[in-house]
């Protein structure tokens, strides 16, 4: 059997993945999600600017091929005989843009860890490369890959809660109560740093979650935002805590807050959806379980992996009953389904691109830029 014949055999997809590397944590995250279903194995990276740490990290991962900058990974992929299908971008945000230009420029597919870019402006010059060629572009807002959200949104569409009329986002941890950008830490460093992650601290980090997860659930965007932004702790040069008014294009109205000064808060990303039939009630550190609350009846308490829940929800679920799984399962699911579009392209057929894309990415750059702009002026509404 020749070359040829083995590569139009069904296979495993060739992933890379940029930055990421030793002390990163979400570059594992996105590692474990892509290979969680056996549909794809990362095989190349440029895992981190410095030489020494790329080389480290790709012997850790046993990656056959390791690469001392995107470019040359980028260059060096699209022309081999066995190059990846797609790259993964699980760098500080000043790199999201540049190395997803180099990619799709080169043809490869992309999954890029949010946000887009670093601003409304570099973040539209991307869409426009995205959708002037034919490589598949997808932005990994990960909570929207839950079964529980999932059911939430389909309940919302099918008219289940009636008219949308409040959401109650908030989004807090605690890890930066204190200036640890000050005292070695990377992760701190870059995210707290305007140059790296953009006009917004806390906002753009976790709140532009918040706000994806509110308008994936609702169907309905953020058209205009109140905020004020908050750097509690002294020095930071970027928001370590907001608090937003948000209205939505349906008409329906709400409140988005998140910090990562909120004493005792691990990783609390909770929604709570109002309409004029019923709402419901999600939270991250428990995603198994969903909470209807119709009008006049009793709570009812839908879980993950249970026959009851709608197709899209029993489609993110890969376990029975009862049997916890969470934040990589959710990631997993977004790769599945991008895998799964890669193999149509692939066969010449359309994508069916049912996860997060360009689109969803210029929406938190303007949600970003908004609430930044509100804060600035006076907390004044400012439409997206």
């Amino acid at each position: 059997m020749n070359d040829t014949m083995i590569e139009r055999a069904p296979r495993r997809l060739r992933a890379g993945i940029v930055g990421g590397g030793r002390g990163a944590f979400i570059g594992s995250v996105h590692r474990l999600a892509a290979e969680l279903d056996g549909e794809a194995q990362v095989v190349a990276g440029a895992l981190s600017s410095d030489p020494q740490v790329a080389s480290e990290s790709a012997a850790a991962w046993f990656l056959e091929r390791s690469y001392a900058s995107y470019e040359a990974m980028a260059a060096g992929e699209s022309t081999a005989a066995k190059g990846i299908d797609f790259v993964i971008i699980a760098t500080p945000n000043d790199l999201h843009c540049p190395v997803a230009k180099r990619f799709l420029a080169a043809g490869i597919h992309v999954v890029c860890d949010k946000p887009l870019a670093l601003s409304v402006r570099e973040g539209e010059e991307l869409a426009q490369l995205v959708e002037s060629g034919t490589a598949l572009f997808a932005l990994t807002h990960n909570y929207t890959g839950h079964p529980a959200v999932r059911q939430a949104r389909h309940m919302v569409s099918a008219g289940e809660l009636g008219e949308i009329r409040k959401v109650m986002v908030e989004y807090c941890q605690d890890w930066l109560m204190e200036p640890l950008e000050s005292r070695g830490n990377k992760q701190a460093a870059w995210r707290t740093d305007p140059a790296r992650a953009g006009a917004g601290g806390c906002i753009g980090d976790i709140g532009s979650h918040a706000a994806n997860l509110v308008e994936f659930v609702t169907g309905s965007e953020i058209e205009a935002v109140c905020a004020d932004l908050s750097a509690f702790v002294p020095g930071r040069r970027l928001d370590d805590d907001a608090n937003v008014l948000v209205r939505l294009a349906s008409g329906g109205k709400g409140s988005l807050v998140c910090s990562q000064v909120a004493c005792g808060e691990e990783n609390r990303l909770a929604l709570r959806v109002y309409g004029s039939r019923a709402g419901l009630e999600w939270h991250q550190e428990e995603p198994n379980t969903l909470h209807y609350k119709p009008a006049g009846a009793p709570w009812e308490r839908l879980r993950a992996g249970q026959a009851y829940l709608s197709a899209a929800a029993r489609m993110a679920s890969r376990l029975p009953p009862g049997h916890p799984e969470g934040y990589l399962e959710a990631f997993a699911n977004l790769y599945r389904s991008f895998i799964q579009d890669v193999r149509r392209t692939q066969r010449g057929e359309a994508p069916l691109r049912d996860y997060p894309q360009v689109r969803e990415g210029l929406r938190g750059l303007r949600f970003i830029a908004g609430a930044v702009e509100s804060a600035r002026a006076g907390s004044v509404w400012v439409r997206l």
